[in-house]
């Protein structure tokens, strides 16, 4: 398979203060992968260069061969992104939300219907269309939110955090979507601090431990890289946890 995501030396610095240093990723079209770490380690700044939000002090990301801040309205058309807190305008509906962000991308009316209600009704959202967004729960935003980054039918899908403020039944029905998007070829790369869902979903995993890739691989190459022999919280607490030495136990 070809590569689809990849990023090459991707830094990005504040001030004195580095957020990601010189991060090498690699990862295939119809690919499910993992993005891991504790709080403050670089996750969703990672996301945030790639979908063209930041700039990198160094280094590149690229998408489907473009570069994510050069070509960022270009990216766009061609990834979805749910941010791990979705903002709406707090004066339109939920439904109209959606119709705003297909027409964003130029979808016909029709399309639109067509696309969004089969995605509302798998995330039992469809009574709740005619709500004002503001006043959506938590679950309900992420929610509306992942049916808005699906409705284009992107190439590849970035989660950041998808299962946050999810029920265990929105929480299924989430994880099956994935699955059923990796099928059809599209790209999956997530987030998540649910390591059972990252260990059941994902085809391959990094860990980064203070804005430095630590670790990545299959599971299996995560456990014959490391002293853990079975689970992938066991693999997390010995590369990530207190302690622990970014760089030296990483797969490539």
């Amino acid at each position: 398979m070809s590569t689809i995501v990849q990023s090459s030396g991707l830094t990005k610095r504040y001030g004195a203060f580095t957020a990601l240093e010189a991060l090498d990723l690699s990862v295939s079209e119809g690919e499910i992968f993992g993005l891991l770490g504790p709080n403050g380690a670089g996750k969703t700044t990672t996301m945030r260069l790639l979908m063209g939000i930041l700039r990198p002090s160094a280094g590149t990301a690229r998408i489907d061969g473009l570069d994510c801040f050069a070509d960022r309205v270009e990216v766009k058309r061609r990834v979805g992104f749910l941010p791990d807190e979705p903002v709406f305008h707090d004066y339109l509906r939920g439904i109209e939300v959606v119709r705003f962000v297909g027409a964003m991308h130029g979808l016909p009316r029709a399309e639109i219907e067509a696309r969004a209600w089969p995605l509302l009704e798998r995330l039992d959202l469809t009574e709740a269309t005619d709500e004002y967004a503001i006043n959506y729960s938590r679950g309900m935003k992420k929610k509306l939110a992942l049916v808005c980054a699906l409705l284009h039918r992107p190439k590849v899908v970035i989660l950041d955090e998808p299962t946050s403020g999810l029920d265990p039944i929105a929480t299924r029905r989430l994880n099956e979507m994935i699955l059923d998007m990796a099928r059809l070829g599209t790209t999956v790369f997530l987030s998540s601090h649910l390591l059972d869902h990252v260990e059941k979903l994902c085809d391959r995993m990094a860990i980064i431990t203070s804005g430095r890739l630590a670790a990545l691989g299959s599971l299996d190459e995560l456990r014959r890289a490391t002293t853990a022999e079975s689970s992938l919280e066991e693999i997390f607490l010995a590369v990530a946890g207190e302690g622990a030495v970014p760089d030296v136990r990483a797969v490539r």
